[in-house]
């Protein structure tokens, strides 16, 4: 089999669907046959709006690869957990990410590019420019959506200088006014009404070992947080649930304000005190805690969780 898939991580986001079209269609300018843009879930509400926006078709949704193809490419993630559940069975041959690298070892030499910036999307425009291959204007449009998503409109302290330039030329080339689409696109996402317990939760869930522990870590934005919380009993049933079916230690909810960008913790599981260290928090006596200033997962989450679970 000579097809190659490209695919980003579990219960994908804007940027691991749109990162893997990104970087499927610049393997093809680039010579490489037989290359598909898959994910692995359906596309979220966020994602569903900026695909739409930019009549753009929904990937296909995979749940094993070894059975079409050889050898796949990674974006946005490497950690096994993380991936498609027979990555095993498979050669990867290329890696474009933004997280730290864990769990990931290969048994051949491949393409890998990782950078401590905002978004996959942003190491991506960089690729593009290095290699003197054109960004069509609806591909730059979807690139500038997964930038915004990532960084919640360059506010998250995950943003660098580069995610900014990157922001100006994609918007320059799609022709988009990034303010107004922007905070459009991001309260399309925000919609919870319609979403179950387990969507909430585990709709942007991913899996860390941390001192021998298994902790879930989920997050869902929100422009009021009492959207979230007023379902807290039902929240905390469904997280029960989770840690019992999955083995996890803990699984911990992160619901943030877009607008205030400020957050509020949900924490079922153990050890609760060492998440109370972690971010110099007591948990209240439904376990949760505001976290002033907190959006980012990946900057302001899982490594101060990382140093106290050590």
């Amino acid at each position: 089999m000579s097809k190659q898939l490209v695919f980003g991580h579990l219960n994908p986001d804007t940027d691991a669907i749109v990162a893997a079209k990104a970087f499927a269609y610049l393997q093809t300018k680039l010579g490489v046959e037989d290359v598909e843009a898959v994910a692995l879930g359906n596309p979220n509400p966020e994602t569903n709006y900026v695909l739409n926006h930019f009549d753009e078709p929904t990937p296909r949704v995979v749940t094993a690869v070894a059975n079409e193809a050889d050898s796949v490419m990674l974006v946005d993630h490497n950690e096994r957990q993380q991936s498609v559940s027979d990555i095993d069975q498979v050669t990867v041959t290329a890696v474009v990410d933004h997280h730290r690298i864990a769990n990931f070892e290969t048994a051949q030499p491949l393409f890998y590019r990782a950078e401590p910036v905002g978004c996959t999307s942003t190491i991506l425009t960089k690729l593009f420019n290095e290699n003197k291959v054109e960004i069509p204007a609806k591909l730059a449009g979807l690139m500038l959506s997964a930038i915004i998503s990532d960084t919640l409109l360059l506010k998250s302290p995950t943003t660098t200088d580069v995610d900014r330039e990157a922001v100006r030329e994609l918007a320059e080339i799609a022709d988009i006014d990034v303010e107004s689409y922007g905070l459009e696109m991001l309260k399309a996402g925000t919609d919870l009404s319609s979403k179950t317990e387990l969507e909430l939760v585990d709709g942007d869930a991913k899996s860390f070992e941390m001192g021998g522990k298994t902790i879930r870590i989920g997050q869902v934005n929100t422009v009021d947080l009492d959207d979230v919380f007023s379902r807290e009993a039902a929240l905390v049933k469904t997280m029960e649930e989770e840690n019992q079916k999955n083995n996890y230690d803990m699984f911990l909810l992160l619901a943030t304000n877009i607008l205030s960008s400020d957050s509020r913790l949900l924490v079922v599981g153990e050890p609760k005190e060492t998440v109370e260290k972690a971010f110099n928090v007591k948990l209240s006596d439904h376990n949760t805690a505001d976290l002033p200033g907190v959006v980012s997962r990946k900057k302001q989450v899982v490594p101060p969780l990382m140093d106290a679970f050590a």
